[in-house]
């Protein structure tokens, strides 16, 4: 096999071919111990699917011990948005996710 043989890249899906509710708002809370491999996993799931998340804050508290992570992501709906925050449970070091949403006010 030569190396010079090009490995087949692995793209992010479309953004127009998901499902995309511009009035909602994800919310995720993520509460994890202070590991400096929480932050790349859990941004690899919005990364993975080709997703940008619209606000990320995270900060360590509770004497360093525990890492929370804040994170909105705008026109998620609510399936991928629940999958997401079950894969996010299943990572190690993640101690909780708390979701909520948030929607546009409609125009009048």
């Amino acid at each position: 096999m030569s190396m010079s043989a090009s490995m087949p890249a692995l793209a992010a899906p479309a953004a127009e071919a998901r499902p995309h509710d511009p009035a909602r708002t994800a919310c995720f809370a993520v509460h994890a111990a202070s590991d400096p491999g929480v932050m790349p996993r859990v941004l690899e799931l919005f990364a993975k699917r080709g997703l940008v998340p619209s606000s990320w804050h995270s900060r360590v508290s509770l004497g360093g011990e525990e890492l929370v992570i804040d994170i909105q992501m705008q026109g998620m709906v609510r399936q991928e948005s629940d999958y997401v925050a079950a894969c996010l449970r299943g990572i190690p070091s993640v101690d909780c996710v708390l979701t909520s949403e948030r929607f546009l006010a409609a125009a009048e």
